[in-house]
C-alpha cells in the first residue's frame, strides 16, 4: 500500500508539492512522497524523524500513522492525506 501511495501522490519525488487542489488553494499544500499537509504531518510526526515534511521517512511515518488512524490501514487509503 505504502509503494502504491507513493507512486499516485508523488510519482516517487520526495519534493513534489500540489499547488493546485482545495489544500492548496487554503495555503497548506500537500508535499512530499505521501502528499501530507503540514497539519496532518504535524499531529502524526513522530519524534526521532526528522520534522522536516519533505523527509522521506519523517513523510511516510507520519502519513501512515494518519491513515492507520483514519481509515485503519494504509491499504485502504485512495484519495490525498
Amino acid at each position: 500500500g505504502i509503494k502504491r501511495n507513493i507512486i499516485r501522490e508523488s510519482g516517487g519525488d520526495p519534493n513534489a508539492v500540489n499547488d493546485w487542489d482545495i489544500n492548496a488553494q487554503k495555503g497548506i499544500p500537500s508535499k512530499g512522497l505521501l502528499q501530507v499537509i503540514q497539519p496532518t504531518f504535524d499531529q502524526y510526526h513522530v519524534k526521532g524523524t526528522p520534522d522536516k515534511l519533505t523527509d522521506p521517512v519523517a513523510n511516510i511515518v507520519a502519513a501512515c500513522n494518519y491513515a492507520a488512524d483514519r481509515y485503519g490501514t494504509m491499504d485502504n487509503v485512495d484519495s490525498a492525506y
